[in-house]
């Protein structure tokens, strides 16, 4: 599905602009999913494959989706914070939306690998509908517990967050994991099977 409304635009920032791309369907949307992509010292984008995937499977469940660069990233001023800075450029872009979309939507708060912790600290702020992690960075960021109902998909060969690493930072929560076998970090080749596991997970709930 394509949104029919896509607005690019440099929102005033902690640190200076932040580029956000906000894809709102015609129609009172779901609510809002806020989505972080990943590493910004490591090419992470608002244009990363599984953020876009991530974008596209909310807008088709309904959502306006909130896509953003974390500061120092594409036309986002600032540098890089090892994820406390980025928690204040998230929480702005929330604050954008919400503006521009209405205070009363539930939150979906969406992240992949760096992207993921920076959401668990963003959840330690509000209060959201739902969380989804995908390939959270557990072994070099000190993620947040989150709520139980949390979808947390992680790829068995990920060479860069070790399946064991995430398993160890669950346990504790007794926090279910949808592992891909065969997968690794970038889900490369996986992609529409990642859409339709979220899709069908969120429809369950």
């Amino acid at each position: 599905m394509t949104p029919r409304t896509t607005r690019r635009v440099g929102i005033d920032g902690p640190t200076g602009p932040l580029e956000v791309v906000l894809n709102a369907p015609e129609t009172t949307p779901a609510g809002i999913a806020l989505v972080a992509h990943p590493h910004s010292l490591q090419g992470g984008t608002l244009d990363n494959k599984v953020v876009q995937t991530l974008a596209k499977t909310f807008y088709a469940l309904g959502y306006a989706v909130v896509r953003f660069n974390f500061r120092g990233v594409g036309a986002s001023g600032g540098s890089f914070d090892d994820g406390v800075g980025e928690t204040d450029d998230a929480l702005t872009v929330l604050a954008y939306a919400r503006g521009a979309l209405g205070d009363a939507l539930p939150i979906v708060l969406a992240g992949f690998s760096f992207g993921s912790f920076v959401q668990s600290r963003v959840a330690q702020r509000i209060t959201p509908q739902r969380m989804v992690l995908v390939g959270p960075a557990v072994q070099r960021f000190p993620v947040e517990h989150v709520p139980a109902d949390t979808i947390v998909i992680h790829g068995e060969d990920d060479d860069i967050v070790p399946l064991a690493d995430v398993l160890a930072w669950a346990r504790p929560q007794h926090l279910p994991i949808v592992v891909f076998p065969g997968c690794g970090h970038f889900f490369h080749g996986r992609l529409p099977q990642l859409s339709r596991v979220i899709a069908g997970m969120w429809k369950a709930a």
